[in-house]
């Protein structure tokens, strides 16, 4: 499918509403493994990367009321050439929180949860990246100790990650293309 931006041209987007490195190495994780996973599932790579990579473009102005958050999107999305399938496929990874009127809404389409699973599995393995000082020796078996530890990176939604066996991946399959493709952007993410 056509994209409206370069990969460029949407990081200079997304720097324009996001300042915190935090933020932007979160995209970028996002943007790795939904390439990862499209790739493994026969998907358009590009398109499925530009959706992790744009998926929270208005979080930089919207955090601070996080009710507010995907209110900003759509427009900043229409104005930079992006069509409705598009946006609609950002505004689902909000589908079921208390933000734009999303609660009620729920996900039906593959891309919908395989974005969903792969922002949410960013942060599980960028703190288990953090507790282990890298992501040398990372692997399935200890990620998903961690996974079944609620108390670890609690803000992490672990249903949200189950939503993989909702694309057609076994939680390890998923766990195991996430930490792979976070890994080849290590260095860009600091760590």
């Amino acid at each position: 499918m056509a994209l409206p931006l370069t990969r460029e041209e949407a990081l200079k987007l997304i720097e324009k509403y996001n300042k915190e490195k935090s933020d932007i190495n979160h995209y970028l994780e996002s943007e790795a493994i939904m390439g990862a996973i499209a790739k493994r599932l026969g998907e358009d790579e590009d398109y499925w990367k530009m959706l992790g990579l744009l998926h929270d473009v208005d979080w930089g102005i919207t955090k601070s009321d996080t009710k507010n958050h995907l209110t900003k999107a759509p427009e900043i999305l229409k104005n930079a050439g992006f069509d409705d399938k598009f946006i609609q496929i950002v505004l689902s990874h909000g589908y079921g929180w208390d933000c734009t009127g999303l609660k009620e809404k729920n996900r039906t389409e593959k891309v919908e949860f395989a974005l969903a699973c792969s922002e949410t599995v960013t942060g599980l393995i960028h703190a288990y990246a953090l507790l282990r000082k890298g992501l040398d020796g990372m692997d399935v078996h200890g990620l998903k100790k961690r996974l079944k530890e609620k108390k670890f990176a609690a803000g992490v939604n672990r249903d949200i990650i189950m939503e993989c066996e909702k694309i057609g991946l076994s939680l390890d399959e998923f766990l195991d293309i996430s930490i792979k493709a976070i890994k080849a952007i290590a260095k860009d993410v600091g760590l």
